[in-house]
């Protein structure tokens, strides 16, 4: 199952050219001089993106190595302009984002279900000669060719689009708060790298109201350089409205390991500092009061602190309801 979740293809692509305007001479029984006639040619078809919400991956397009559009048709005589080529539409998960593979140009993304981006645009068709008469050229005999088509190799990524991000080193407890909190089940187990590729969740809250949450294969020292599987996955907590910090209260010192997750998101993207933060502290339930209150002095001070159990449902609804106010109630 882990396998059929695709985030990145490598597409070649390439648009219709426009078909070419008519320099057709029109000659009738009584008039063998009629004059121009010629249509113009039809555009060449589009090479669309457009997003669908029924898909979550593009698992579709991992195959698909050539998207070509039809070009568009000469221009014919008695002023017929030539059909337009058929467009090619891609359909997309909301959240891609697609940029040219050489120059690395951002040609556009997709966050609506419906919306529509052109990434490589259908030749225009050539005029034809009757365009081009005049007093003095009453019987133009050329016409103008269409427009070349555009080609290119183009990279499609998904960015998950999901209101929380759960960041973490691998084992912190992000898959089973994940399966706590929603109906997503994740792989779980008691080792390092179980989570191999993102699970997004549905987080039920009052009123019918919900979130999403976005859990991502764990960080590690050097993610942002390509150590580990971090690098290929950060890029799925760049859409999030809040990042979830979670740490482990097994670990020696909290307030290092947060600061190592920070500084890795701060590498890989500055802008992720601006998000809002919060740091939980998982798998409270092996601690007493009073440990709690000795671990609270040694945590950092520059961000809020929750402890957590998701095992034995300790802070599960202040958690929530924590996530939610940040998720309505932006800071500025």
């Amino acid at each position: 199952m882990n396998s059929n979740f695709v985030d990145y293809v490598k597409i070649f692509i390439r648009s219709g050219k426009g078909g070419a305007g008519s320099a057709h001479l029109l000659r009738v029984k009584y008039n063998a001089k009629a004059g121009p006639d010629g249509g113009d040619g039809g555009r060449g078809g589009h090479v669309i993106l457009r997003g669908n919400s029924q898909r979550w991956t593009l698992l579709h397009l991992k195959y698909t190595k050539h998207v070509f559009a039809e070009n568009g048709q000469n221009g014919g005589e008695n002023l017929c302009t030539g059909r337009q080529g058929a467009d090619q539409v891609l359909d997309v998960p909301l959240g891609c984002v697609c940029r040219d593979a050489e120059t690395g140009e951002m040609l556009g993304e997709v966050t609506e279900d419906g919306q529509m981006v052109i990434i490589a645009k259908g030749g225009r068709g050539g005029l034809g000669n009757d365009h081009f008469k005049s007093a003095t050229n009453q019987t133009p005999r050329y016409a103008q060719p269409g427009e070349p088509a555009e080609e290119r190799w183009i990279i499609i990524e998904l960015k998950m689009l999901a209101d929380v991000g759960l960041v973490g080193f691998p084992n912190a407890g992000k898959s089973t708060l994940l399966s706590v909190l929603s109906a997503a089940r994740p792989q779980i187990a008691d080792y390092p790298f179980t989570t191999l590729v993102p699970n997004l969740g549905i987080v039920k809250y009052h009123d019918d109201q919900s979130f999403c949450i976005a859990d991502i294969p764990g960080i590690i020292e050097g993610a942002s350089e390509g150590k580990g599987l971090g690098l290929r996955f950060l890029r799925h907590i760049e859409r999030n409205s809040v990042l979830l910090f979670m740490v482990s209260c097994e670990q020696l010192d909290i307030s290092r390991e947060y600061g190592i997750l920070l500084e890795e998101l701060r590498r890989y993207n500055p802008e992720l500092m601006d998000k809002q933060r919060l740091l939980a502290i998982t798998k409270c339930d092996m601690l007493d009061d009073t440990m709690m209150q000795q671990l609270r002095q040694h945590l950092p001070h520059d961000v809020e602190t929750i402890f957590i159990s998701a095992v034995a449902g300790h802070n599960m609804q202040q958690l929530k309801d924590r996530l939610f106010q940040m998720i309505n109630e932006p800071s500025e």
